[in-house]
């Protein structure tokens, strides 16, 4: 199994509507792309100056799965989006056992 995280820090221009737009596009991605096994998307509430705005957990079965995530084009779109809205973001992949 294999787990890509990735966290997001909004621009503060609007951030709060871009937040909630890019959560529900993430989460459209569930039912889009056939790779995907599982997202959860969260939304942060911490007050921390470390703290991202958002971050999402996904996985799939293989590094093959989570390369064709990539470069799926309904991923794309939300890419685009978010890559427009953003400041930054953190992203780590890892192989974990399956369970």
């Amino acid at each position: 199994m294999v787990v890509h995280i990735v966290m997001f820090k909004f621009k503060e221009e609007t951030k709060q509507a871009n937040i909630i737009q890019a959560k529900q596009m993430l989460e459209e991605l569930m039912g889009a792309v056939p790779t995907l096994r599982s997202m959860d998307v969260g939304l942060n509430f911490a007050n921390e100056e470390r703290a991202m705005d958002l971050s999402i957990i996904t996985t799939f079965e293989s590094k093959a799965g989570l390369e064709a995530y990539a470069v799926h084009p309904e991923h794309l779109k939300v890419v685009d989006f978010i890559k427009q809205v953003i400041e930054y973001s953190k992203v780590v992949d890892y192989e974990r056992p399956d369970s």
